[in-house]
């Protein structure tokens, strides 16, 4: 949130923080049209039905303001008429844009296979060696590569290296996706117009997809780590059946659409929710880069330029972003503390369901 920025780094470097994230947009749409992948430019409006969104988008609305940066506030009557969906208030964020992550991914492999990268699966990275000066090797299960210069970009899989990056936390978060909507349905969601994110933590979020899906995701995070197969396959249930409760609450006219695909995934987060992008301390030549809290898909883009142009030689390093570090806060995520991690999990989970979703009930 970018009263936080201003409160940890000043007004100055939130100001650059917040025009960095709208060019790493403006750079992801723009690596689309040239990959030829399908990216929707649109609108995203961080709205709040509860007291404690409304106070989280009230000090958010000021510090932009006092910034001079263009977030329009949208009052409940402004959100209705985009989306038919109840909230009090929302900020709309008009630098925004939506696309299929997996297409692109696929898409810079190709482009990059033509320009002579070798690409190998099923390697994964088991150890780094090296430093005080001598040439990094990476070690993988079926031989090792000696490298002057690597880049890790294994995100939360960089705990199992031990290099010194800090903690980068692995959660996995849920989505599901409904059957193709109807017209009427479809236009009383907003027609693929905004998305919409809640003001809350886990931050629920929908959006309709281009043939006519609704995609829910968000509201429930799991900490996979030391949990075993079935007590996961459990939790991930009732992540996906909460979600659909949500998505059902929505609107009326959601209550019999069918939900065709659930899936879930892997991100990393930091203490701090800011990344890690820098070189690995005391390994000469070994870079890392992640711990993207959830907002990767543009982020890792304009990290994919600052890493090119470090090894390169051509970043500017004059005025480093607060997320060009070589390491973020430690967080005791083993031994004894374990449990406070997962007690403030749950804690995260009960305010989410008192804030996003009041209408499901003490139940929901």
């Amino acid at each position: 949130p970018v009263d936080r920025a201003v409160r940890r780094h000043g007004p100055a470097v939130a100001r650059r923080m917040h025009r960095a994230s709208v060019e790493a947009v403006r750079q992801v749409v723009e690596l689309c049209d040239r990959l030829g992948v399908p990216c929707a430019d649109g609108e995203q409006i961080v709205a709040a039905r509860s007291r404690a969104g409304l106070a989280s988008l009230a000090r958010q609305a000021a510090a932009y303001r006092a910034l001079d940066l263009e977030v329009p506030v949208l009052c409940a009557a402004d959100i209705r008429r985009r989306v038919d969906v109840p909230y009090h208030a929302g900020l709309l964020h008009r630098h925004s844009a939506t696309l299929d992550p997996a297409a692109l991914t696929a898409a810079l492999a190709r482009a990059c296979v033509a320009k002579g990268v070798r690409l190998y699966g099923g390697s994964p990275l088991r150890e780094v060696c090296g430093g005080d000066g001598q040439q990094p090797q990476l070690l993988f299960p079926h031989g090792t590569v000696r490298a002057p210069k690597s880049v890790l970009a294994v995100n939360a899989g960089v705990a199992g290296l031990g290099l010194p990056v800090g903690t980068v936390l692995g959660l996995e978060v849920h989505a599901v996706a409904t059957e193709p909507l109807g017209h009427e349905t479809r236009a009383l969601l907003g027609h693929g117009g905004p998305a919409v994110i809640d003001a809350v933590p886990l931050a629920p979020y929908f959006r309709l997809t281009a043939d006519g899906r609704l995609v829910v995701g968000g509201g429930t995070a799991l900490c996979p780590d030391g949990t075993g197969p079935r007590r996961r396959a459990v939790l991930r249930v009732f992540a996906f059946h909460r979600l659909e409760q949500w998505l059902r609450a929505l609107h009326p006219a959601l209550a019999g659409v069918e939900v065709t695909h659930r899936w879930a995934g892997g991100i990393g987060v930091t203490a701090d929710g800011l990344p890690v992008v820098g070189p690995v301390r005391g390994r000469a030549g070994v870079w890392y880069a992640g711990g993207c809290n959830g907002h990767g898909l543009a982020m890792s883009v304009a990290h994919g330029s600052y890493l090119a142009a470090a090894l390169l030689g051509e970043a500017d390093a004059s005025e480093p972003l607060p997320w060009h570090r070589s390491r973020a806060p430690r967080l005791p995520v083993s031994g004894p503390a374990r449990p406070l991690l997962r007690a403030r999990l749950a804690a995260m989970d009960r305010t989410v369901r008192r804030a996003a979703w009041p209408e499901l009930g003490p139940r929901g």
